[in-house]
C-alpha cells in the first residue's frame, strides 16, 4: 500500500462511521419515565445529598472511581513534537481506548491550551473532582517534571506521567530479569543511558531504587556525556551528572554492562557493542527505529540480551504492559497517589510473571512452540491474559501497605475473579488471531478478486502481513480496481478463463477427471469445471499451488461449498463437515456450531460437531467449555428432539472424557453460571463460564448467530469450516471487508495447523 493510501486509510478510520474513537454509553436503564426520573430529577437528588454528607460517597454513587483523565497540552507528542492541543486529541483518544480494552477503565481525554505550568496545574486541580485518577501524557520536559510533582503534592487522587513512569516500570522489570539471566548484580553493573528526557530520567531513578549505583551510571544527551563540570545543567541532569572524564557514547560504552536507549535511531555501532562487557544487556527503545537494529545487534554478539520498543522482535518494552493495570489497582483501592512502592510492586509483578509457565493462548498468539523465561523472553507479552490478574493486585497491595489506600481489599480471590471478568468485553481474540497469522503467513487464493471489497480485503491481508494473496478473476477488471484503490504491490493474478493458463487448466482437469470419472464426470466436463473459479481455486489448494482459499462473497453458500467437498474433501475420520462461528460478545468470545451446513444432525453427528468445535476452540488458544443446547434441561422432556441432544452428550462423555461438555440445557442456564450452579450442581458446566454453544439443528444455530450479530452488534468470524482435508473457507454472502480479513487470518491459522500435523505424521 502506498504512503498516500495508508494516510487515507488512517483518516477514514478516524472519521468513519463516527468521528473519533471513544464515546460515552449509559450503564443504567433509561427506557421508562420511571428510569429517567431516577436518573435525573427528582431521583438524582438522593445520591447528591449522600455525597454532600460525605464526599467519599462519590465513589459509591458515580462513575468517578473508574474514570481516568488523559491530559496533555500537545507539546511533546511521540514522533510529532509540539503539535498543539487539538492535533494531539487523536493520540489521547487512542490512550483512552487502550485504558478501556486492557483494564476496563474509562479514559476521558482532555487537551489543555496552555504551555504555562501554573495554568496547567491550576486547570487540572480545578477539574480533578470529576476523576479517580490523572494520566499525564505527551508534555515536554522539563515542564513535565514540575507539573507532575506539583499535582502529586496537591491532589488526593493518583497522578502519573506515563511517558516517564510507563517505560521506567516496564524496562525495570525487563532489566531485573535480564540481570538474572546474565548472572549480574544491579549494584555492580555499569549502566549507560542515552537520552536525558522525561522517560530517561524516570527510568534511571527507578533503576536506582532497585539498587543501581549513581557512580556506575553515565547519562548522555544530544551534547554528549552529562558531566559534573558542564555548565547550565537542569536540576534533573545534575542528578545524573558523571564525574568520569569522558565525552562520547563510544567512550561510555567501553566495558559497560547495560545500555538503555531512549534517544534516536542508529547511534550505536557494532564496534560499540563489541566494546561492552560479557553478556551485555541492550535496551534500544527509540521508536520507531531503535538505537541499533535488533538483527544487527544479535548478529554482532551472540551473548547479548536485547530489547526494543518494537512488536516485531522479542522483548518488546511496551507501556501497555503497565499503565492500564497500575491505574486499575490504584483505582480499586481508591489510592490517593501512585507512589514508589506501587511502581516497584508493578515492576516485580511483571518480572515474576515472565518466569511463570506461559498460557497456550499466548504461545499460539505469538507463533511459539513454548515461550520460556530466557534471553528472548524477559518480559510478558502484551496479549498475556494473566496481566490483569497479576499487576493490579500487586499495585493495590502496595497501596494498602504504604498507607495511600482509602479502601482495603479483603477477598483477593474474589478481586482477581472480578478482574478476569473485565477481559470479556473487547476484541483481544481478533488481535491474537491476526498476530498469530503474521508469525507464518500463507498463500491465500481470493477466488472473487474482481469484486472491489474482496480486493480491499486482500490488500489489507498483504499490508498487515497476514498472508500472501493470490487474486483470481478477470485480470483486466482486477487491475482496474487495483489502480482505483492504489493497490500497487505486485501479487499473482490468475484468470481461469484466460488461454494463458490453458496448460495448468488441462493439468488440473486431468487430475479432477481421474478422481471423478466413475461418478459421471467426463474429460470435457472436467475441462469446463476448471474455467470456474471455485473449482480452479480448490485445485490450486489441492495441488499445493496455494495454501488456503476464500470464496463466497458473491455466491450462495451451497454453490461454493459443493466444489470444495468434491475436490478437497473431508479430513480422515470425518463423516460430515460442519461450521462454527466465533462471536465477539460483551462476555467474551463465543463459538456457535453448526451454523451453516448440517440441517438436522443425528445424536452421533451432533457429538462429532461438538468434538470438531472443541478442536477449533483449542486452535484459538482457549479451553472449550461446551453447552449442548435444547429447549429442555437434563431429561426434563422425553421428546425425541431433546433426547437426541442427551444422547450426543452421553456419547461425548464416553468417548471424549477430556472435553468439558454437558446438556441438554437451555441457553439461559448455559450462559448464567450462578443459575446453572444453583439448579444443576451435578453438571460438568456448574460454576464454569461456557464459551461454546452447540445447537440441536441448523435453524436454531443460524438464526441465533445472525440475531446476535444484528441486534447486539456482535462481530462474527465465520462460518469456519470444520473437518476439511485442506484449508478452504466459505464467506457469508456480502461479507464485509473486515469479516473477510478475519476469515483470511483463520484460513492462515488453519493452514499452519494442518502443516504442523502433516509434519508430525
Amino acid at each position: 500500500m502506498s504512503k498516500e493510501s495508508k494516510r487515507r486509510e488512517a483518516l477514514i478510520y478516524h472519521a468513519k462511521p463516527t468521528p473519533g474513537k471513544i464515546k460515552i454509553v449509559p450503564t443504567k436503564r433509561y427506557a421508562t419515565q420511571r428510569d429517567l426520573a431516577l436518573a435525573y430529577s427528582p431521583g438524582v437528588a438522593e445520591p447528591c445529598l449522600e455525597i454532600a454528607r460525605d464526599t467519599n460517597n462519590v465513589y459509591k454513587y458515580t462513575a468517578k472511581g473508574n474514570m481516568v483523565a488523559v491530559i496533555t497540552n500537545g507539546t511533546a507528542v511521540l514522533g510529532l513534537g509540539d503539535i498543539g492541543p487539538e492535533a494531539s486529541k487523536p493520540v489521547m483518544e487512542g490512550k483512552g481506548l487502550l485504558f478501556k480494552i486492557f483494564a476496563d477503565i474509562d479514559g476521558i481525554d482532555i487537551e489543555l491550551d496552555t504551555k504555562d505550568v501554573d495554568k496547567f496545574v491550576e486547570t487540572v486541580k480545578t477539574i480533578a473532582p470529576t476523576f479517580g485518577g490523572i494520566n499525564l501524557e505527551d508534555i515536554k520536559a522539563p515542564e513535565a517534571f514540575e507539573i507532575e510533582r506539583r499535582l502529586k503534592e496537591e491532589l488526593d487522587i493518583p497522578v502519573m506521567h506515563d511517558d516517564q513512569h510507563g517505560t521506567a516500570i516496564i524496562s525495570a522489570a525487563a532489566l531485573l530479569n535480564a540481570l538474572e539471566i546474565a548472572k549480574k548484580k544491579i549494584d555492580k553493573v555499569r549502566i549507560v543511558v542515552s537520552g536525558a528526557g522525561a522517560a530517561a530520567v524516570s527510568c534511571t531513578r527507578l533503576y536506582k531504587a532497585f539498587g543501581a549505583k549513581a557512580e556506575n551510571i553515565v547519562m548522555l544527551d544530544s551534547k554528549g556525556v552529562i558531566r559534573k563540570d558542564r555548565e547550565g545543567l537542569s536540576k534533573e541532569k545534575e542528578e545524573f551528572a558523571s564525574s568520569r572524564k569522558i565525552d562520547t557514547l563510544e567512550e561510555a560504552m567501553k566495558d559497560a554492562d547495560v545500555f538503555i536507549g531512549l534517544s534516536i535511531a542508529d547511534i550505536v555501532s557494532p564496534e560499540m557493542l563489541m566494546s561492552m562487557a560479557k553478556n551485555p544487556i541492550v535496551f534500544a527503545m527509540a521508536n520507531p527505529d531503535p538505537e541499533i537494529s535488533y538483527n544487527l545487534a544479535i548478529d554482532t554478539r551472540d551473548d547479548i540480551i536485547m530489547a526494543t520498543g518494537r512488536s516485531d522482535h522479542p522483548n518488546q518494552v511496551n507501556n501497555v504492559l503497565g499503565f492500564p493495570f497500575i491505574f486499575r489497582g490504584a483505582l480499586d483501592v481508591r489510592a490517593t497517589k501512585i507512589n514508589e512502592a506501587m511502581k516497584m510492586a508493578a515492576v516485580k509483578a511483571l518480572a515474576n510473571l515472565a518466569k511463570e509457565p506461559v498460557p497456550e493462548q499466548v504461545n499460539i498468539a505469538y507463533g511459539e512452540t513454548k515461550l520460556t523465561f530466557g534471553k528472548e523472553y524477559i518480559i510478558p507479552k502484551p496479549f498475556d491474559p494473566r496481566l490483569i490478574a497479576e499487576v493490579p493486585p500487586a499495585v493495590a497491595k502496595a497501596a494498602m501497605e504504604s498507607g495511600v489506600a482509602r479502601e482495603d481489599i479483603e477477598d483477593w480471590e474474589k478481586y482477581e475473579e472480578e478482574l478476569l471478568q473485565r477481559l470479556g468485553n473487547d476484541n483481544k481474540i481478533v488481535r491474537l488471531l491476526h498476530n498469530r497469522a503474521r508469525t507464518n503467513p500463507k498463500r491465500i487464493v481470493f477466488a472473487e478478486a474482481d469484486q472491489l471489497d474482496v480486493l480491499k480485503a486482500a490488500q489489507i491481508v498483504l499490508d498487515e502481513g497476514i498472508g500472501h494473496p493470490i487474486l483470481l478473476g478477470r485480470e483486466d477488471v482486477i487491475k482496474e480496481l487495483m489502480a482505483e484503490i492504489e493497490f500497487d504491490t505486485e501479487v499473482p493474478i490468475v484468470d481461469p478463463k484466460s488461454d494463458e493458463y490453458k496448460k495448468i487448466k488441462d493439468h488440473y482437469a486431468k487430475i479432477y477427471w481421474q478422481s471423478r470419472k466413475r461418478r459421471g464426470v467426463t474429460h470435457y466436463d472436467a475441462r469446463a469445471k476448471m474455467r470456474e473459479r471455485n473449482y480452479f481455486a480448490a485445485m490450486m489448494v489441492n495441488e499445493g499451488d496455494a495454501d488456503a482459499m476464500l470464496s463466497g462473497y458473491s455466491r450462495s453458500y451451497p454453490t461454493v461449498l459443493k466444489p470444495l467437498l468434491e475436490l478437497i474433501g473431508k479430513a480422515p475420520g470425518v463423516a460430515k463437515v460442519a461450521t462454527t462461528n466465533l462471536m465477539i460478545t460483551e462476555r467474551g468470545p463465543m463459538f456457535l456450531s453448526d451454523t451453516s451446513i448440517n440441517i438436522d444432525p443425528s445424536a452421533k453427528e451432533l457429538a462429532k460437531i461438538a468434538q470438531m468445535t472443541a478442536y477449533a476452540v483449542r486452535m484459538f488458544g482457549m479451553e472449550p467449555i461446551i453447552a449442548m443446547l435444547s429447549y429442555a434441561n437434563f431429561g426434563s422432556s422425553d421428546n425425541e428432539r431433546s433426547r437426541k441432544v442427551g444422547e450426543a452428550v452421553a456419547y461425548l462423555h464416553r468417548y471424549y472424557p477430556d472435553i468439558v461438555v454437558d446438556g441438554e440445557v437451555q441457553s439461559d442456564f448455559a450462559l448464567n453460571k450462578e443459575m446453572h450452579q444453583d439448579k444443576f450442581p451435578f453438571s460438568k458446566l456448574a460454576g464454569k463460564k461456557v464459551n461454546t454453544l452447540v445447537f440441536p439443528n441448523l435453524d436454531s444455530a443460524n438464526i441465533s448467530y445472525k440475531l446476535m450479530k444484528e441486534l447486539n452488534k456482535a462481530d462474527s468470524i465465520g462460518p469456519i469450516i470444520l473437518g476439511m482435508k485442506k484449508p478452504a473457507h466459505v464467506l457469508q454472502l456480502g461479507a464485509s471487508v473486515e469479516e473477510m480479513v478475519n476469515m483470511a487470518a483463520v484460513a492462515v491459522i488453519d493452514a499452519q495447523e494442518k502443516e504442523k500435523h502433516q509434519r508430525a505424521d
